[in-house]
């Protein structure tokens, strides 16, 4: 057997009308991936307006690009770099007290390799509170980063990050537990 991409298909998956895409991908060039508007307020009030659920203190910068917000939680408190891509063809789900900084990548999306049609895979993303993803890190479909773990800088997340625990290379590796303030954060 070989890849046959014209055999690809994945009618099956319904990520919202026409309409509502049609909008979403207009302000979300407009609104999220320029630098136009830089206002945090207006960010959120968009997300909400297309389905999302976004706590208070929700900072978003520019030139991030989310593919469907009705498909996105986010906590109190998230901090959301410059170029951060939230590919979320499925749930991503992200609580408070989380940072992912600038060029992060959250995938929900792959690919069955070992289909000639390379059909369409999806797994959520759960990111738990006190999660820092460093710059230009990927967090790939089905990964939960658990509760105050690290990502570090260009790292790639391919199974569960364990609580309290700092991630480092590609695939990522646990490299040390993450301390705070001089004490472990699960010796709470």
């Amino acid at each position: 057997m070989k890849t046959d991409l014209s055999a690809y298909n994945n009618s099956w998956y319904k990520p919202g009308s026409f309409m509502k895409r049609f909008f979403w991908h207009y302000t979300n060039a407009i609104i999220f991936k320029s630098g136009l508007f830089p206002f945090y307020s207006i960010k959120v009030f968009f997300l909400r307006a297309f389905g999302a659920k976004i706590g208070k203190g929700v900072h978003i910068k520019p030139f991030v690009n989310i593919k469907y917000p009705w498909f996105l939680m986010i906590g109190d408190f998230v901090w959301i770099g410059e170029n951060v891509w939230i590919d979320n063809l499925a749930d991503v789900i992200i609580g408070n007290n989380v940072c992912l900084s600038q060029g992060a990548i959250l995938l929900t999306g792959n690919h069955d390799y070992s289909k000639p049609g390379f059909d369409l895979l999806l797994k959520k993303i759960v990111i738990e509170d006190g999660t820092w993803i460093g710059a230009g890190a990927i967090v790939c479909p089905g990964v939960i980063c658990k509760s105050h773990s690290v990502l570090m800088v260009a790292s790639v997340a391919t199974r569960d990050l364990e609580e309290c625990s700092i991630y480092a290379g590609n695939p990522a590796k646990k490299i040390r537990d993450r301390e705070i303030s001089g004490s472990l954060v699960n010796q709470r």
